[in-house]
């Protein structure tokens, strides 16, 4: 799955991690190793040198406090305590060494964000709409028997296949252990890393894949849905009934696998996602905040409609809704449901969740939108996203760490600068915006 890294982190001492940062949306608490921990294999002890040679990755500085070898051999303990057997664990980390290029991706801080109507555009193309439809009536046996035990509509099922993978074509080409062995080293995040990577050994010891097939992401997420390791453990199953979890080469055990985790994640089926709406002239637009929700026909009452005169899904007047404006006011608007909602725990991005339900209701002809994106004003680079949130802090709007992420403390502080300028306090960052405060 996508994994959104926005923060400009730096680089913490490798023996002190005090907490668990998440990557990825999918990601859940690690689980205990269900095995008794085996008797540990002594090892030769390592001389430690007077100084360690940096990673060198152009021009990034990382100095580790530690050799990889060293890591290892801690690790090494840490495995075999939570129940890695020995033998495996020296064959699976036999010439393991780290991965300068997922430190890079690990470390790297894209200037620029796609706009939303971009990405749809790339995520709803023809040809994979056509090919969703396909693989829909190809594998209605198997996804009828998906939904009858965990309910959790085909089409979506079929979408997220499409978006994290293509449909199985794309899931990565690298080893799972070398990229977060690298990860848990390099030490970011070395409590998350970690996790995973047990994680990733308990899989090898249960047999479901062997060590050199199990590839996946720079990160560690893997197979046709790419969950990573511990959502693995938690929610991957055997729907083919071949004895083993392969969400690598078995489309029936990747989509159960995906339903099993949305199904968990609340989806409801048979229930719309949500569905398009236009405001009625002057709407509260800080009314658009996804803590906000209403029962469907409160939003109706404060104006809105469906395009075209379409009417509310039945059965939705009293389903708990947000409202979401992806594009800020001048863009389309959307009331979002619990189904949406799941599958932003499978991915913590709007954009992706838009992206899998329009998807989902394309494969059955709909899914358009008929509002206009707002494709003059463009989405702010990371350094302007930053230097709006130092603005608004200057002016006494409290954007929280200036870190270019539009979080909850930033759209609030944007609010307040767009109240007081007048504007709809939609909470979107825009140039006008940016402008408005340098002038001051």
């Amino acid at each position: 799955m996508p994994f959104c890294i926005s923060r400009r982190w730096h680089l913490r001492q490798l023996i002190a991690a005090s907490s668990l940062a998440l990557l990825v949306a999918c990601a859940e608490k690690p689980t205990a190793a269900d095995a008794q921990p085996l008797q540990s294999i002594p090892t030769a002890p390592l001389a430690a040198p007077a100084t360690v040679a940096p990673l060198a990755v152009d021009n990034l500085d990382i100095q580790p406090t530690q050799t990889f070898a060293q890591w290892q051999a801690g690790f090494r303990v840490e495995a075999l305590n939570a129940g890695i057997r020995a033998d495996l664990f020296d064959r699976v980390f036999a010439g393991i060494t780290p991965d300068m290029g997922v430190i890079k991706a690990d470390r790297s801080q894209p200037e620029f964000t796609r706009p939303v109507w971009e990405y749809l555009d790339g995520a709803l193309s023809p040809l994979r709409v056509r090919k969703g439809q396909a693989l829909v009536n190809q594998y209605a046996d198997i996804l009828q028997q998906i939904e009858q035990r965990y309910g959790v509509d085909r089409q979506a099922l079929v979408a997220v296949w499409g978006m994290e993978s293509n449909f199985g074509e794309f899931q990565g080409n690298k080893s799972v252990i070398r990229s977060l062995a690298t990860l848990a080293y390099e030490g970011r995040r070395p409590a998350f890393a970690n996790s995973q990577l047990l994680a990733a050994l308990q899989i090898l010891q249960h047999g479901d894949i062997q060590p050199e097939k199990m590839l996946g992401s720079w990160a560690g997420a893997m197979g046709q849905t790419q969950f990573i390791p511990t959502t693995y453990n938690t929610h991957a199953v055997d729907f083919d009934g071949d004895g083993r979890r392969d969400i690598w080469n078995s489309p029936a055990d990747a989509l159960a696998s995906t339903a099993h985790y949305l199904q968990s994640s609340g989806w409801q089926k048979g229930q719309p996602w949500g569905f398009e709406v236009q405001l009625a002239n002057g709407f509260d637009y800080a009314l658009a905040d996804g803590a906000i929700r209403k029962p469907v026909a409160e939003w109706m009452r404060l104006g809105m409609k469906l395009p075209n005169g379409a009417a509310v899904p039945a059965g939705s007047e009293q389903l708990s809704a947000a409202l979401l404006l992806p594009a800020g006011y001048r863009g389309p608007a959307f009331l979002i449901l619990d189904n949406f909602r799941a599958v932003l725990k499978y991915n913590n991005s709007s954009s992706y969740a838009l992206a899998v339900n329009l998807l989902s209701q394309r494969f059955n002809g709909s899914g358009l939108i008929n509002g206009v994106w707002p494709k003059d004003d463009m989405p702010l680079s990371r350094s302007e996203r930053i230097e709006l949130q130092n603005l608004l802090s200057a002016n006494n709007y409290d954007a929280g760490n200036p870190d270019g992420i539009i979080g909850a403390n930033t759209r609030k502080a944007i609010r307040s600068a767009q109240q007081s300028l007048g504007w709809p306090a939609d909470g979107y960052p825009t140039h006008k915006l940016l402008e408005s405060l340098r002038s001051r």
